[in-house]
């Protein structure tokens, strides 16, 4: 019997938070074992913010709803839905909504996210 060739997730990982922010790792190493790459479905709740961090892999994110702001070395990027951006590894970024409605976005990372690897600064 040939064994598939796909793999369908139905269970993405819930990744714990203390921030209001949801994460669910649908591929990566904490839902399957990929450290090569990962995939999440990540919700920003209004306000939202997050360290700055030099992760040491690059990062794609893309807008499905709401707004998203992104402080890359010492510029400020706004992205809405349906936009999207690369952010090279070894790069300075702080990620936060400081808007009014949640943030519905997709966050992939190559290598995967790992916490030993995003470098977030205390």
């Amino acid at each position: 019997m040939a064994s598939k060739r796909y793999t369908i997730q139905t269970s993405p990982f819930v990744v714990p938070t203390t921030d209001g922010k949801i994460i669910r790792e649908h591929f990566g190493g904490a839902s399957d074992g990929n450290s090569q790459l990962s995939i999440a479905h990540m919700i920003a709740p209004a306000g939202w913010s997050e360290p700055f961090q030099t992760p040491e892999f690059d990062e794609y994110t893309f807008i499905i709803s709401g707004k998203k702001q992104f402080i890359i070395e010492n510029e400020t990027v706004i992205l809405s839905a349906g936009e999207s951006i690369k952010i090279q590894k070894n790069t300075r970024v702080q990620y936060s909504n400081p808007y009014t409605e949640p943030c519905h976005y997709l966050a992939i990372c190559l290598p995967a996210f790992s916490m030993d690897l995003v470098n977030r600064e205390d």
